[in-house]
């Protein structure tokens, strides 16, 4: 069976930076098993799983605008530190959600002053070159309720 609309797969993954750092990896025999096409996993590797078959093994580079996205500076901001409930408990790498026009954000502190907090509501991988090792676990058709809801049961 192929990858394809609506089809269930589960992929053993490994993911570098540019760097060759890993910043993220399968648990072993903990396959990531996704519904394909519902966009429950980046754009760029969806579209490289496309058409591929149980055991398929293949590296894939993922560029910003197929993965989370460019670094949008407009998502980093500094706001008063009073804005914060413990404003004397405030860290960098610190995470919180906030809620903006557009709805709720997660935002982690990236800096931090006597008076202002600086917030960047940025995907932590944005602007990232992406670089994925795969291999093709398991594929099946999803069920309707799968389908339906969006994501695998």
């Amino acid at each position: 069976m192929l990858i394809g609309q609506n089809s269930v797969v589960s992929i053993d993954y490994e993911l570098t930076n540019d760097a060759g750092e890993l910043l993220d990896a399968s648990p072993k025999s903990q396959p990531l098993t996704y519904l394909h096409g519902a966009s429950n996993i980046i754009a760029g590797l969806e579209n490289e799983l496309t058409g591929k078959a149980v055991g398929s093994q293949f590296k894939v580079t993922v560029p910003p605008e197929q993965g989370y996205g460019t670094h949008q500076p407009q998502l980093v901001q500094t706001v008063p530190r009073d804005a914060f409930p413990d404003p004397d408990d405030i860290q960098a790498g610190m995470r919180f959600t906030a809620q903006s026009d557009n709805g709720t954000l997660s935002v982690v502190v990236t800096g931090v002053t006597d008076d202002s907090v600086t917030v960047d509501a940025n995907h932590p991988l944005a602007g990232q070159v992406l670089h994925f090792s795969v291999n093709v676990a398991a594929v099946r058709d999803a069920t309707q309720e799968e389908i339906a809801h969006g994501h695998v049961h």
